[in-house]
């Protein structure tokens, strides 16, 4: 059985993802790969160009994720100071939501898109919070926040 190496365009299910060096049947590459616009002959100026291409997206996330590391840190030194009406017991009238601290970061010069800001619950109690901001899959920064009640 011959092969032939393909550089997959997209990802092809029980193949690869897109990207991949491949080995594949000859009447598979040219019967469906190739005429789908799924895969790429892998010539070895393309091969090169995928090495390269693969280096430099490489290179970006290193210092994309430096960047966020450094983020990290200057959010955690971050202390929010909310005050809110409040009831008997320490309860608060209505909640603080994730809009709010985002709005809060705002005011201290930091963009944090809400939807990062993964709160389990709304927080509706006085007192100090630890409020965790998303920033990567497996990077979360832990932003301090005191809630005191309205005099």
């Amino acid at each position: 059985m011959r092969q032939v190496k393909v550089i997959l365009r997209e990802a092809v299910l029980g193949l690869g993802e897109a990207g991949d060096l491949v080995g594949v049947k000859v009447g598979y590459a040219r019967n469906y790969l190739l005429p789908q616009g799924k895969a790429l002959l892998a010539t070895d100026s393309k091969v090169r160009e995928l090495e390269h291409h693969k280096r430099v997206v490489m290179e970006k996330a290193a210092r994309d994720l430096k960047d966020l590391k450094a983020l990290c840190e200057r959010l955690e030194s971050v202390e929010l100071e909310v005050t809110a009406k409040v009831g008997e017991e320490g309860k608060l009238f209505g909640s603080i939501t994730s809009s709010h601290i985002a709005d809060l970061l705002a005011e201290k010069g930091y963009t944090v898109d809400r939807r990062k800001i993964t709160l389990s619950e709304p927080l509706r109690e006085v007192g100090d919070h630890v409020v965790p901001i998303r920033l990567q899959r497996d990077l979360t920064a832990n932003v301090a926040l005191k809630i005191s009640a309205e005099s």
